[in-house]
């Protein structure tokens, strides 16, 4: 846990993608198990990724794989809640992209809610071949609407 000063708000996110909680997000202790977070971070960062570029990225000739990931988690998730993930870049490199993300419960009234934080990182690489190539151009523009606020 991080103290309150130094936790991220959703106005440091330039993108916040909805992604429900499924009944099957929830383990044996009746919250949303830890892996689950994992599968929000993907969810989010390649469905904006497929509306801001506006084609199936599978279909490109080079695909983002995922390189490293990382989560903290700052407060418990539950079906049914509704989330916000925070989209914003890191880093943009030749090769690879550097997510900053973090998961939003909708509270009451909407308040966003931190649940968790992460990183998130994409490797670019040839859809044939498997090789590392440069990020395809659609996806760098995309991905430049992510920088955070100043």
């Amino acid at each position: 846990m991080t103290s309150a000063q130094s936790e991220p708000t959703a106005a440091d996110y330039p993108v916040l993608w909805p992604v429900p909680t499924r009944w099957a997000d929830n383990d044996h202790y009746g919250h949303v198990n830890n892996v689950t977070y994992y599968s929000y971070f993907d969810t989010a960062v390649n469905g904006w990724l497929m509306s801001a570029v506006g084609v199936d990225i599978r279909d490109l000739p080079a695909i983002g794989v995922v390189a490293e990931t990382s989560c903290r988690y700052h407060s418990e998730l539950s079906f049914p809640d509704q989330l916000q993930v925070g989209l914003s870049v890191a880093r943009l490199g030749a090769r690879s992209i550097v997510y900053a993300l973090a998961i939003f419960r909708v509270g009451e009234r909407g308040a966003l809610d931190l649940a968790a934080t992460g990183r998130f990182v994409h490797v670019y690489i040839d859809a044939q071949t498997r090789r590392p190539v440069a990020i395809p151009e659609e996806i760098r523009n995309a991905v430049n609407q992510l920088t955070p606020p100043s």
